[in-house]
């Protein structure tokens, strides 16, 4: 099944969990304490996050740990490097801009 990375990551919510997950690997109840959501709201997220190849998790004791797989964000990484081309490009003609009326108001 392919799976549409950014219709994965358009939800706030499963952003939030990778923001989290970032830092450290999580269980589900550090996560619910963390983001004030239900623990059902968690787990169904990350089931969606974990179908998709965003996350992976590793049983530990009684819990599960999740952690963050960076494979299909390189995807969107890949995706975005010629839009991040234009960046520099725009940044620089508003520099100009800058420069010029800084210089119409001397």
């Amino acid at each position: 099944m392919v799976v549409d990375a950014f219709a994965v990551l358009a939800e706030p919510t499963r952003r939030r969990i990778l923001d989290e997950l970032r830092q450290a690997p999580r269980t589900v109840g550090d996560l619910v304490g963390t983001l004030a959501i239900s623990q059902p709201s968690v787990s169904k997220h990350l089931k969606v996050l974990r179908d998709a190849g965003f996350v992976t998790s590793q049983v530990a004791a009684q819990s599960r740990v999740y952690r963050v797989e960076p494979a299909p964000l390189r995807t969107v990484d890949e995706w975005l490097a010629p839009y991040r081309e234009l960046w520099p490009r725009n940044l620089d003609a508003l520099e100009r801009h800058l420069d010029r009326k800084a210089l119409e108001e001397t």
